[in-house]
């Protein structure tokens, strides 16, 4: 027989009066269980709650496809709790150790509520933090889900210009060996001052080239004239030499000036290392674009992420814009154009971290999914009185009107499970309104609008 005294040494029933506590006895059931009994099974009708005295249980079940295991130990109270919209128990619970529990049925909650007040009370507000802890659960597995995406797509961001540097750089090991052949047969044939001053002056004129290359059409021409030349010279194995030579603009009456001061063989000593110093050139440019894009990158995720900086500060709003449309250019560059509008004055906004940078990629992310990865996205921004203006538009189906009632509602989706950034519109609605801003969305076959208002840091400069 349970004791009141046992019952007030629960938290929850702590300091309740004698009358209401004999009354909650009378109408609970006593029940024991051994280590391994279930308790409670996954479908089972959610008509109780369970008061555990003595002993601990494990709940196990699945949230968001994932397993969750939570441990319910002596003086915590499970199961359905009054005012819960439960009518299933979604989780599984099991005795781990031999338990003494009290049973209150769901069919006495009314009583309940009538004649325990106070006790209700707790168990709404232990219901809320359930609530709350639930939510929060959900927020961090697509936290970490969105943030498995965007790693994805920097790792194939990253990893092509890495491949690209480390491609080159083999490549230049083999290189530097014709260059050393070349260099060692032209020493062998004893040139005249002139004649290495002519050689030098080619390769001098090679690397201070800075001028871009000319166009596709004009260089094909180019190519073809000095691939002539060369093979008019006995040079007929040299066609690489004139793509190479053609990039860098350089013109057939320069090499007639080489050939004119060289004989036959060391004229093509000459060119050998001349060829290879085009190729060199050619791969340090493309391992210098391809270290500038990783470090573009990296510099990126810095400003994406807010590393390094204060949480609170001022934003320039099309940075913040720009360096999401960089994280996520793995999915835009498969056949996204993006239209850009922006003010020219910059618009500072007082941001916590990086969540601005999160309400981007969602509505962004979102985008790009509705267009099929293919169309148009349009940034805009402007500002408007005391308010900077972000809008952001595709060209997508649209949204219907059914739809467009519900995408701010906590854990609303259209999509599958694991599709998406998993961040929510109605995270992105909670963090532009921690900004003390507002947010809207209006949609039609063809052209969805996002518009986000956020108010100007009082840093900003007047007009």
């Amino acid at each position: 027989m349970i004791e009141n005294a046992h019952l007030l040494s629960i938290p929850v029933f702590s300091g309740l009066p004698e009358d209401q506590i004999a009354w909650f006895l009378s109408q609970a059931e006593e029940l024991h269980f051994h280590a391994g009994d279930p308790l409670i099974h996954p479908g089972a009708p959610a008509d109780a709650m369970f008061v555990l005295l003595e002993g601990q249980l494990q709940a196990r079940g699945e949230l968001g496809g994932e397993t969750i295991i939570i441990n319910v130990d002596a003086g915590q109270v499970t199961g359905r709790l009054p005012y819960s919209r439960m009518k299933t128990f979604t989780f599984g619970a099991r005795a781990m150790t031999d338990c003494l529990i009290l049973r209150f049925p769901e069919s006495k909650y009314q009583d309940l509520v009538q004649k325990m007040p106070e006790l209700t009370q707790r168990l709404v507000g232990m219901m809320t933090d359930r609530v709350r802890e639930t939510t929060r659960r959900e927020q961090q597995r697509d936290r970490l889900a969105a943030l498995g995406k965007l790693s994805a797509g920097l790792a194939h961001e990253l990893n092509n210009p890495a491949s690209a540097a480390k491609r080159a750089a083999s490549q230049l090991r083999d290189i530097l060996k014709r260059i050393k052949d070349a260099s060692h047969e032209l020493g062998r044939r004893e040139l005249t001052p002139t004649q290495k001053a002519e050689v030098e002056k080619l390769e001098a004129f090679l690397t201070q080239q800075n001028e871009p290359p000319p166009d596709t059409l004009a260089m094909s021409d180019l190519e073809e004239q000095l691939d002539s030349l060369l093979r008019s010279h006995g040079q007929n194995d040299l066609w690489q030499l004139a793509a190479g030579l053609a990039h860098r603009n350089v013109h057939p009456e320069v090499l007639e000036t080489l050939f004119g001061a060289l004989d036959p063989g060391a004229a093509r000593a000459a060119l050998v290392r001349i060829g290879a110093l085009v190729e060199v050139l050619s791969l340090l440019d493309e391992i210098e674009s391809s270290t500038s894009r990783i470090s573009d990158l990296v510099l990126a995720i810095k400003e994406y992420t807010y590393m390094d900086q204060a949480p609170v500060q001022n934003v320039d709003i099309v940075k913040s814009l720009e360096s999401t449309l960089t994280i996520l250019n793995h999915k835009l560059k498969r056949g996204v154009t993006v239209q850009r509008e922006y003010e020219r004055i910059p618009l500072l906004v007082d941001s916590f971290g990086s969540e601005l940078n999160q309400v981007w990629t969602n509505i962004i992310d979102n985008a790009i999914d509705a267009m099929g990865g293919i169309g148009e996205l349009r940034v805009r921004t402007y500002r408007d009185g005391g308010c900077v203006v972000v809008e952001i538009g595709d060209n997508g189906p649209g949204i219907s009107p059914e739809v467009q009632t519900h995408i701010f509602e906590p854990f609303f989706t259209t999509k599958g499970v694991g599709e998406g950034t998993g961040l929510g519109l109605d995270t992105v609605q909670r963090i532009v309104k921690k900004h003390r801003g507002t947010i809207q969305v209006n949609s039609k076959p063809g052209d969805t609008l996002f518009q986000v208002w956020l108010p100007l840091s009082d840093a900003q400069p007047p007009k």
